[in-house]
């Protein structure tokens, strides 16, 4: 101290004078360091006149180069090469911006070699240091005095320069603790001059003073006020303007973006309200206002009637034939592939994402495997850290020396801990994929700062910063490493690095979450991810995945349950969406088998007539009950079989939703065929299998309109794109095809079998037992027809009534009409777990701790010259690249994340390669001597070996290699791993390049389907946008396409088409509905076209109730919706063919008597068949089940109840098809099917004979008798 002050006095701060030159040695305050830490020594002096070769100087500080003769420094050529040395390393992430990187030299020029040294600097402590037994005083620590205009204009050049290999700030690296976020002037150059960083040999204490403050400064000293460059300048030594993604004053202008379209108006107002209203006073205005041949009918019934006669005269046969024609299809099921991939499933293999994946998946290995864990500690209280380095600190309840140390303990364990399928055998290394070993796998968790060592959590030293001195431990590190996860060696005394122990950072964002405004040590959760390979199903190796994936599980699950864990986390594995699903599916296959079991005891039921208490075994129906559902059964089984025959695969959808319509079609037919032959009273001499013929005849033309446009309309279905709805429609289409086939014979036969035990009162399972009470001899109404008839069609068609259903029913038309455009798109994933799912609470913790979304690559395929210099321009982001490169619009874009939904930009291997390449790093070097001399040299040997650049430094300060060098030196870039001495390289290129190649981005944090569609969309328009630019490159392919990928996208590009899909779908389910109606009904087009409109509102009425009960609209939907149509023709369809055939007279009577007869058939066949089973599946325990299964059927059955029996006899009582005179007759001759005793007929004669009006005769006859078809 002493000296220090002797030389003080002997001193002056006065220009040409230097206070210290040559090098002393080595620094003995500094241990380990990152560079040598050579020392100048002391020496007041005269600066010194060089002569000779200027290169150097003009190399490493062009700054002090004035002329050959008028050269003056206050350092030797040694401190030169040291400066070099030490600046290389900052050099190599500054380089992209040259007048970053020389202001950055420019200081440390100054401070080391500026020939006014003694009037910039003031030493601050020297030491002793000997060097060959030489002692000697050197300078380790000095001040430094510059002047905030200097220091303001070199920080603002340097702050915005990025990182191409992570997409983050060069300065985040550089300035400690701060980062990028909360970097400053003084905060930068206070980590360049502080010793510890393990890159500066000595102690610089910067002072920054304001121009014209003289407070502080030593006598003598003059601050220095240099001019820095701004980044949109260029160099002197010919260093281009730096680029938009590293100066923002070099971006051109860009057009302020086009506001989103604004929502539908008209009159100020929401227009599809507005139109919704509007079109509502029309159909009331419309409604107030208004005030064909049955050849095809006769044809029909007389076929028919003719085909269930031989039907039920040889049952046994039929039943045989249909049998062994059942068997046949359903032998297929011994083929059956069930898709359970939900890839396969919901995207087709011609759609855009699944042609992208797999490009993708071809090109470079598949997206790894995730298995994830996220860990919180509720409850516990955080602290307060004053931190020698950093201040107070923030630290949450989570952030404690315990926990992180358990949670290592868990991440060894799982490690370790799985002897059949080894983590290194199938872990994802991205820096040793040919031969990994265990700390090879890439494993993000917070302890990986501390390189998973137990030591190094607990390693702790006393450290004197600014003459204070105080512990510093993991706290300390973690604060830092948590800022600069790039570093390889932290700023305190413990020196430890903060890559991982597979050699590459975590950022912060993947090791905590639930922070703010990057408060990391703040942080509500810690996240442990394991990241394997992604291997083709029928790669061996998928099969140790999967089974290394049920160890994790399970030692996850042990955890969890262990009473001392101090954790309340969430965790998955790649392959629980699918295990989940599987699991749910099987739990969720008794709750349907009741739901069957349900409508069979109703069927078996309710198809019994019950004339008498003693006849109750004889009257019941349960055989042709169970008979029933077996046809539907059967009907199933060979439609699986036949699509099984010829390669279609099926799923589970298929599997709880086919048998489930089906079921509801046959048995509104069985109950429509039995109730018809119960009301119907054989006649005189006729035979009972011409009765049942002879019934058939009536029915079976009805029958067969319902099935035929069913079974068109999802023929016509499977023109959908998606796997799912193409596959259940195929499937739908056959089953219900099958169905009415076997109806027609099966179940006739069986009928008649039923009917000849019945004509001998012998009962049923018992058939040897018979009972002495005789059947009646007249029509069996049961209880609901004459209800129908006597009480709910007099009410529903009188003349208010009707006013009111049809004012009801177009208004809430028209308000679902408006809620339809508001339906919300989409299938959040969470839906497809069952409550009660591990899975649920991982999407909780997921959407509530993470702060990035799934990462983006922008892939390019075959067509683009990257060897070229246009090419590399064209995509890269550094000094003389495009302004409208492919980095620089998704810089562009992440400007705004609203709107692009792009957080984080896109890396570059292009910026990494040009960086490696230049001479003013030690990445690129070529040996000198040995046997490799020319051959590439590694940055960790010696520059005596090694002492010939790759490239020479260009002249205008833009390095592009020619197209032979690039080839040549790209190889040794892809196999150089990143370290200290060069931190770049190893980029992922796969082999196939320059035919792809891929730029790696990050969403914003994605948290439901409508912003994984945006987001995708947003990414598709500025994938095309960068195509069209690169296209203009020369030499590029006019095929040559850039596009998104994101492991996502399969699942939710079908949103993008789903809207116009579904409705081209739902149309052609329509049409066939109206063109068979219309045509079975002797071209009828008014009913015809009324039964369109019905089912059409029906379906619109559903996805308006979707919107209110929150059932989203999705392929799921799709499918449930193009069900509603088959169903809506149930309901529909059968009462409108009643009241075209009705010979009543008025159009309100015709509409009674249809209500009456069919209305019931349909009430006890469709509704009360679909209610109960739809009930039970409330019980389910799939969302998916109880949204879009238990919500939405019971939806469709309510809607279609309310529509075919309220609205439509309403409809037709006002808009019917107008009885003509000669069809009346007709239809009374051809339709009289019913006998009766010659009692009956004697007393119809004399009522006949009573009333001499002609028209009261005919009234009289047809109220006397049951009206049917």
């Amino acid at each position: 101290i002493f000296d220090l002050e002797h030389f003080h006095f002997i001193a002056q701060h006065e220009p040409g004078h230097c206070v210290f030159y040559e090098e002393c040695g080595r620094n003995p305050s500094i241990g380990e360091s990152l560079i040598p830490p050579i020392v100048p020594c002391l020496d007041y002096s005269q600066a010194r006149h060089i002569k000779g070769d200027l290169t150097l100087t003009f190399q490493v500080c062009p700054i002090l180069d004035r002329g050959e003769n008028n050269t003056y420094t206050c350092c030797s050529i040694k401190q030169l090469s040291s400066l070099e040395r030490s600046l290389t390393l900052s050099k190599a992430v500054l380089i992209r911006c040259p007048s970053c990187a020389e202001n950055f030299a420019h200081l440390h020029c100054i401070n080391t070699c500026s020939p006014n040294q003694s009037q910039r600097v003031k030493v601050t402590k020297v030491m002793n240091v000997t060097t060959l037994g030489k002692t000697k005083e050197a300078v380790v620590a000095y001040q430094s005095f510059i002047t905030t205009t200097f220091a303001d204009a070199a920080f603002q050049s340097c702050k915005n320069v990025r990182i191409p290999a992570t997409g983050g700030f060069a300065i985040s690296t550089m300035c400690g603790r701060y980062g990028a976020k909360l970097c400053t002037p003084q905060r930068w150059y206070d980590f360049q001059g502080d010793s510890s960083n393990g890159l500066a040999p000595l102690d610089i204490d910067f002072r920054l003073i304001k121009e014209g403050y003289s407070e502080g400064v030593p006598e003598g000293v003059i601050p220095y006020n240099g001019r820095a460059l701004k980044c949109n300048e260029t160099t002197p030594s010919g260093g281009q303007v730096c680029s938009c993604q590293d100066c923002q004053e070099s971006c051109p202008s860009v057009p302020p973006l086009l506001p989103p379209p604004s929502p539908f108006r008209l009159l100020g107002i929401d227009g599809f309200l507005l139109i919704s209203i509007v079109l509502f006073c029309l159909l009331i205005l419309v409604t107030c206002a208004d005030r064909n041949s049955l050849a095809a009918q006769a044809f029909l019934s007389l076929k028919f009637q003719q085909w269930g006669t031989v039907m039920a005269t040889y049952p046994l046969t039929v039943l045989l034939l249909s049998a062994v024609v059942v068997a046949v299809f359903s032998a297929g099921l011994k083929s059956i592939e069930l898709t359970t991939d939900p890839v396969e499933l919901w995207s087709a293999a011609n759609s855009r994402a699944r042609q992208e994946k797999d490009f993708h998946d071809t090109h470079f290995d598949p997206f790894f495997r995730t298995n994830q864990l996220i860990l919180t500690a509720p409850g516990r209280k955080g602290h307060i850290y004053d931190s020698l380095l950093f201040g107070q600190q923030n630290f949450s309840g989570l952030v404690s020396k315990d926990l992180i140390i358990e949670l290592l303990q868990l991440q060894k364990n799982i490690q370790v801990r799985s002897p059949e399928s080894i983590l290194k055998d199938v872990c994802f290394a991205p820096l040793n994929p040919s031969n990994p070993s265990l700390t090879d796998c890439a494993v993000n968790s917070l302890p990986q700062y501390f390189q998973n060592s137990l030591d190094n959590i607990n390693a702790k030293v006393n450290m004197t910063e600014l003459g204070v001195t105080k512990e510093v431990d993991w706290r300390d590190h973690l604060i830092y490493c948590l800022n600069s996860p790039l570093s390889f060696k932290d700023i305190t005394d413990l020196g430890l690095s903060c890559m991982a122990d597979y050699g590459a950072p975590v950022f912060p964002f993947l090791a905590v979450g639930g922070y703010k405004n990057d408060d990391y040590t703040n942080a509500q959760a810690f996240i442990l991810t394991f990241s394997l390979n992604n291997y083709a199903r029928n790669n061996p190796k998928f099969k140790v995945a999967m089974q290394w994936e049920k160890e994790f599980l399970k030692i996850v699950q042990d955890y969890q349950k262990n009473p001392s864990t101090n954790f309340t986390f969430a965790y998955m594995a790649e392959r629980s969406l699918e295990d989940e699903i599987n699991r749910t599916t099987a739990e969720d296959i008794p709750i349907f088998m009741i739901s069957y079991a349900v409508i069979f005891v109703y069927i078996a039921v309710a198809l019994g007539e019950y004339s008498s208490c003693k006849r109750i075994l004889v009257d019941s129906k349960f055989l042709v009950g169970l008979g029933g559902i077996l046809v539907v059964a059967c009907s199933v089984l060979a439609s699986m079989g036949f699509y099984s025959w010829i390669g279609i695969p099926s799923s589970l959808v298929i599997l709880q939703v086919v048998p489930f319509l089906v079921l509801a079609v046959g048995a509104d037919n069985i109950f429509i065929f039995v109730l018809e032959y119960q009301r119907d009273v054989r006649r005189p001499g006729e035979k009972r299998e011409e009765q049942i013929g002879r019934v058939l005849g009536n029915v079976a033309p009805s029958m067969l309109l319902c099935s035929l446009s069913e079974s068109v309309c999802f023929f016509l279905g499977a023109l959908s794109t998606m796997p799912a709805v193409k596959s259940f429609a195929l499937y739908a289409a056959l089953a219900v095809l099958m169905d009415f086939i076997l109806q027609m014979t099966a179940f006739v036969a069986l009928l008649s079998l039923d009917a000849r035990r019945q004509d001998n009162n012998r009962c049923e399972l018992l058939c040897c037992v018979s009972v002495s009470t005789q059947r009646p001899n007249k029509p069996n109404e049961g209880f609901l027809l004459p209800f129908m008839r006597k009480c709910y069609a007099p009410v529903l068609l009188h003349r208010f009534t009707r006013i009111i259903v049809m004012l009801v029913f177009i208004f809430v038309f028209c308000g679902s009409l408006f809620l339809m455009f508001n339906v919300t798109v989409g299938l959040d994933q969470e839906l497809a777990m069952p409550k009660g799912s591990y899975m649920l609470n991982y999407f909780q913790y997921l959407y509530k701790y993470f702060e990035v979304g799934v990462p983006v690559y922008f892939v390019t395929k075959k067509g683009f010259k990257f060897s070229s210099v246009e090419g590399m321009n064209a995509v890269c982001s550094s000094v003389g690249c495009d302004q409208f490169s492919l980095t620089q619009k998704i810089q562009y874009a992440t400007t705004y994340p609203d709107r692009s939904y792009l957080a984080i930009p896109a890396n570059s291997w292009v910026d990494d390669f040009i960086d490696w390449l230049n001479p003013g790093s030690k990445c690129c070097r070529l040996y000198t001597l040995g046997p490799n001399a020319g051959k590439f040299c590694p940055a960790n040997q010696s520059a005596f070996l090694c002492g010939r650049k790759c490239m020479a430094t260009p002249p205008n300060g833009v390095l592009r290699p020619s197209v032979e060098q690039f080839n040549r030196f790209l190889p040794d870039f892809l196999g150089n791993r990143p370290d200290l001495q060069c931190p770049k390289g190893c980029s992922t290129l796969p082999p196939t390049f320059p035919s792809a190649s891929r730029f790696m981005a990050y969403h914003t944090p994605l948290t439901n389907s409508q912003e994984f569609t945006a987001a995708l969309l947003m990414a598709r328009e500025l994938a095309h946008n960068i195509t069209m630019g690169m296209r203009k490159v020369p030499g590029t392919s006019p095929d040559f396409e850039v596009f998104p990928y994101t492991v996502t996208n399969v699942f939710y590009e079908q949103y993008l088409t789903i809207v116009p899909e579904g409705l081209f779908n739902i149309s052609m389910c329509l049409l066939p509905t109206f063109v068979v109606c219309c045509l079975l009904l002797g071209l009828d087009l008014r009913s015809g076209l009324l039964n369109l409109i019905t089912i059409i509102m029906i379906v619109v009425d559903t996805v308006g109730i979707m919107t209110l009960w929150g059932i989203d609209y999705n392929a799921v939907a799709l499918i449930n919706l193009v069900t509603a149509v088959g169903i809506s023709v149930e309901f529909v369809s059968h009462m409108t063919r009643s009241f075209a055939l009705s010979t009543k007279p008025t159009h309100v009577e015709r509409a009674m008597e249809a209500t009456a007869n069919m209305g019931s058939a349909v009430f006890a066949g469709v509704a009360m068949t679909n209610l109960p089973g739809i009930l039970v599946l409330a019980f389910a325990k799939a969302q998916l089940i109880q949204i879009f299964f238990f919500r939405l059927n019971l939806v469709i059955t309510l809607l279609g109840m309310a529509h075919g029996l309220i609205f439509l006899p309403v409809l037709l009582s006002y808009f019917g098809m107008h009885l003509i005179l000669h069809i009346f007759f007709y239809a009374a001759d051809v339709y009289d099917n019913l006998s009766y005793d010659d009692n009956e007929m004697k007393r119809e004669t004399q009522a006949a004979t009573n009333d001499s009006r002609p028209s009261k005769v005919i009234e009289n006859q047809k109220e006397e008798r049951i009206d049917h078809f």
